[in-house]
């Protein structure tokens, strides 16, 4: 548990991770769609802003009916983006600029075009007709367990060639893996062992819980996970790359962190933190820190060599449905209030800034909060220059438009008259006014904001390492979180009222140190009076202490 001994270099635990899609990065050659080539040429900026690792979303071949989450290929690169080659040239890239490279790794299902289900369906003595799961009748429970209720009918198809009826969690074009097969899990395996050798740090495993629950037709009830397969991801992981991590999508409740992570952090090396995403936002709509300070406590204990990934939006829709019925209103109304703008009955489709109207403080005071949770952060392409959405667009493709770099046509981000996705050129966040280029100019922009704001985290090891306190403000609507690590203690506050508010606090720490703040945003000190601070906190203010003056580093001690 935190405070334990352990190794003290593992870089994912003070990682700022970024995420972003290929295809709608920077497109090389013209033909409207992103590529390896134009991603190489971009390094250099994604170097610039101070993240530390590229999360890349599926860019193996595929009918891309799903995002490229229908995978046709695990073993290639979609012809769009380039070739085998061009991939390895941006991995040895980005390695030469210190930047580490984790891709998705889809294999709970594959496209319906994939060879192993396109035998598998043809002939039912087809060496792959196990590796799906299968029915000759239509299960009971065939209209439960849809992903994507309002937009998905069933769980179970029929297809007339295989003459019987395949699951797929997902889409119907997504036929699930069975992942209870011996030879599955082997060349799941082996797929994770071919990009390791490629250059990739790790994965970032998606839908988790799927992969490992129980599928059949008789499967009924809760989910039924079978946990030692993560054991033996994560062993053959570390044999062939001893630092390369997973990184779990699992929207599960608190009581079963440890399961995914190991009691003996022996599965899972990351988790995507769902329960604490979703209380913040309520904690953003509702001026009120309490059911955040709850999430946080709650999935705290883990073991000390496993990490939180803490995150605002990511590319799919917000899922809200961890919140009581009645916080889901609330940031419903406070962030999607119309109907265009929710999706799949639980969650809210927009980007960040729109959400928040625009407004730079509560999208400065949103950052400065996600980065500052226990964990590390991860960051949407994009969201770094304040990205607006198109809601004109289908489902979550209204999030996923290409990146906007210049004022110039398509954005700078194809020369193409026909861009793969439309880029937003209308409005308060059409390129014209919202890119890289311009905000790069000017040192109030949202993009210098947030390169400062990268390196003060990354400055600040206590977050993503340390054990985590909720301190006593006196105010529902104030944060105040103090880190602790290796003799150092960092102090992060965040009001998330319109209004400016006076807290008195004490630090918990022991004079003299508990007795000297030093805001590291602006260098103002605070000197504790009886032992409280008397600090105010203007409307959506965030303010970052450190505790005991700025010489922490020569307190630090070695483990």
């Amino acid at each position: 548990m935190p405070g334990a001994r352990m190794i003290t270099d593992l870089w994912y635990k003070n990682a700022v991770i970024y995420c972003l899609s290929v295809r709608t990065f920077m497109d090389a050659d013209g033909d409207g769609i992103g590529d390896f080539a134009g991603l190489e040429r971009r390094l250099d900026y994604l170097q610039g802003l101070g993240i530390t690792a590229i999360w890349l979303m599926p860019f193996q071949p595929s009918p891309k009916r799903d995002g490229g989450y229908d995978i046709s290929d695990y073993y290639g690169v979609d012809p769009d983006y380039g070739s085998l080659g061009d991939f390895v040239a941006f991995a040895h890239a980005a390695k030469q600029r210190g930047l580490r490279v984790i891709i998705d790794l889809v294999v709970n299902h594959t496209s319906d075009r994939h060879r192993w289900f396109q035998s598998a369906r043809s002939d039912p003595d087809s060496p792959y007709r196990d590796w799906y799961v299968w029915s000759a009748e239509r299960p009971a429970n065939a209209d439960e367990g849809m992903v994507f209720p309002g937009v998905q009918k069933t769980t179970w198809t029929y297809d007339a060639r295989a003459k019987a009826y395949y699951f797929h969690r997902f889409f119907d074009f997504q036929p699930d893996l069975n992942t209870a097969n011996p030879e599955v899990r082997a060349e799941i395996l082996k797929i994770m062992g071919f990009w390791i050798e490629l250059g990739v740090s790790g994965f970032r495993m998606d839908a988790a819980p799927f992969v490992i629950a129980k599928k059949g037709p008789d499967v009924t009830g809760e989910p039924d996970e079978q946990f030692d397969m993560l054991r033996d991801f994560r062993e053959f992981l570390q044999w062939r790359k001893g630092d390369a991590i997973i990184l779990a999508e699992a929207n599960i409740l608190p009581k079963q962190d440890l399961d995914y992570f190991g009691a003996d952090a022996d599965r899972m090396h990351m988790m995507f933190n769902f329960q604490v995403n979703q209380a913040t936002f309520y904690a953003l709509a509702a001026g009120d820190t309490r059911p955040l300070i709850k999430a946080i406590d709650k999935t705290w204990k883990r073991p000390a060599s496993a990490q939180w990934a803490t995150f605002l939006r990511n590319h799919d829709e917000l899922d809200l449905g961890r919140l009581t019925e009645k916080q889901r209103q609330t940031v419903f109304a406070a962030f999607g209030p119309d109907k265009d703008m929710q999706l799949y009955e639980r969650g809210i489709r927009r980007r960040l800034a729109p959400m928040l109207q625009g407004d730079p403080r509560k999208i400065r005071l949103a950052y400065s909060l996600m980065l500052t949770l226990p964990g590390t952060p991860v960051l949407r392409y994009g969201d770094e220059i304040g990205m607006g959405d198109d809601l004109s667009l289908k489902e979550r493709d209204c999030a996923r438009t290409p990146m906007q770099w210049t004022a110039e046509k398509n954005g700078g981000f194809t020369k193409s008259d026909r861009p793969t996705m439309p880029v937003i050129g209308k409005g308060p966040y059409g390129y014209e006014h919202v890119n890289v280029a311009e905000q790069r100019h000017d040192k109030d922009s949202l993009l210098a904001w947030m390169q400062s704001m990268i390196r003060l985290r990354k400055e600040a090891p206590e977050i993503g390492w340390g054990a985590v306190t909720a301190l006593e403000t006196g105010e529902d609507a104030v944060l105040a979180l103090r880190y602790d690590w290796r003799n150092n203690a960092v102090l992060c506050l965040h009001n998330l009222a319109a209004r400016p508010i006076e807290i008195s606090l004490r630090t918990g720490i022991e004079p003299p140190e508990g007795n000297l703040l030093i805001d590291l945003l602006t260098g103002a000190r605070s000197e504790a009076a009886d032992g409280r601070h008397l600090l105010c906190l203007e409307g959506y203010g965030y303010h970052w202490y450190r505790v005991g003056g700025l010489d922490a580093l020569l307190k630090r001690s070695p483990a």
